[in-house]
């Protein structure tokens, strides 16, 4: 990975697999909050569009990194919880934005019990994960109403990932189906794909 928000890689609580260890991120964390790259996520029309529909009170940034989304949520007036696999992330999302609870965990086993969020998202971090099902199915297992994917689209460009490692959107969907979604939308944003999906 060169350039994604969520960076669960090097973590002891993630498996081995190196061809999903090159996925993850690797580059210097401060790079994840750049100006070019906050153009590039549309972070304030994300959450908008997250929240689009839903009384949500509370969400759970799955995959947070520096916090770029928990701190846009809770600007948006919603209570929000940040995980992550990579301690180093989540000492700088912590500094970044006090108002947020941080918890060192990987996406495929949430600690938090069923339903406890109205809205759980994850930035950038499908692709990277070693189980993407396992993933969505932690995010539906604590998800009251709805859980948001954001992902690079299934394109070359110059930013993001290679295209070997981004998922198709047929992909995604087929994920989401077998993760027990019922209602599937996805959204082409300017640079990214936002998928909402309805429990």
């Amino acid at each position: 990975m060169t350039d994604d928000e969520s960076s669960d890689q090097n973590s002891p609580h993630h498996g081995h697999d190196p061809k999903t260890h090159d996925r993850r991120f690797h580059g210097q964390p401060e790079r994840l909050r750049s100006a070019e790259r906050l153009a590039l996520l549309e972070v304030e029309r994300v959450v908008a569009l997250s929240l689009e529909g839903l009384q949500a009170n509370s969400v759970l940034d799955v995959g947070c990194g520096t916090g770029l989304f928990t701190e846009a949520f809770i600007n948006g007036g919603v209570d929000a919880t940040g995980i992550d696999a990579n301690a180093e992330m989540l000492a700088i999302a912590r500094s970044k934005v006090p108002a947020a609870q941080f918890l060192e965990a990987p996406a495929e086993k949430l600690p938090f019990d069923i339903g406890v969020f109205d809205l759980v998202f994850l930035g950038h971090l499908l692709h990277e994960t070693n189980d993407p099902l396992a993933a969505l199915k932690e995010a539906s297992r604590v998800a009251k109403s709805r859980v948001v994917v954001l992902e690079w689209p299934y394109r070359r460009e110059e930013q993001g990932p290679p295209l070997a490692h981004r998922l198709r959107p047929e992909a995604i969907e087929d994920l989401a189906h077998r993760a027990g979604f019922v209602e599937a939308e996805r959204v082409q944003l300017k640079h990214m794909d936002l998928y909402r999906f309805g429990l």
